[in-house]
């Protein structure tokens, strides 16, 4: 099964309201809303790539447990991005400091702000060129630093603040630069 995307553009602009509206109706999919107004449908993940994915939400949790910098969030979090999308990183991590700015009420909703730091892996039902697309959307909108892993080929594209991807090849371990101080994966 692959990503669905439907341009709804012609039809009617999806409103916040009506996206958490068709979210709440249909809790069984996955659902986010591009800057353009699209709705992306995307099918559950298979069971390694949801192995991978709890495991790296799980250190990512941990880490943040010992350090108290920030807040940790997994893959059923929509964060507003400035441009409008309405995005669901598999892993995401904000600053304490953003976080605290914001209201009850802004936290209650979709976070309206692109995490600091974001985790995508890369999973059978994922188009490359639409999860690279994703990790430059989150870069353009303020993400600090960013992993794009590909578990075929053993690959991460780290994505930083203002400068082009760096692939990793098999990479022993990954750091969390200054972003996620002490981090290592």
């Amino acid at each position: 099964m692959t990503t669905l995307t439907l341009d709804l553009r012609s039809t009617l602009e999806l409103t916040d309201e009506q996206f958490v509206a068709i979210c709440r109706h249909n809790p069984d999919l996955r659902l986010e809303r591009s800057a353009r107004g699209e709705l992306i449908i995307m099918p559950p993940t298979g069971g390694e790539a949801g192995r991978r994915n709890s495991k790296l939400g799980g250190q990512l949790w941990h880490w943040n447990e010992q350090y108290q910098l920030g807040e940790v969030f997994d893959s059923s979090t929509g964060f507003k991005l400035p441009n409008g999308a309405i995005r669901a990183p598999d892993a995401a991590w904000v600053h304490r400091d953003r976080w605290q700015a914001l209201t009850p009420e802004q936290r209650e909703k979709f976070v309206p702000l692109c995490p600091d730091f974001v985790i995508e892996l890369q999973s059978s039902s994922d188009s490359l060129e639409e999860v690279r697309a994703k990790m430059c959307e989150y870069q353009e909108n303020g993400l600090k630093l960013g992993w794009l892993i590909d578990p075929t080929t053993a690959t991460v594209a780290v994505y930083r603040e203002q400068r082009s991807p760096e692939l990793l090849l098999q990479p022993d371990t990954l750091s969390g630069e200054l972003i996620l101080p002490g981090w290592l994966f």
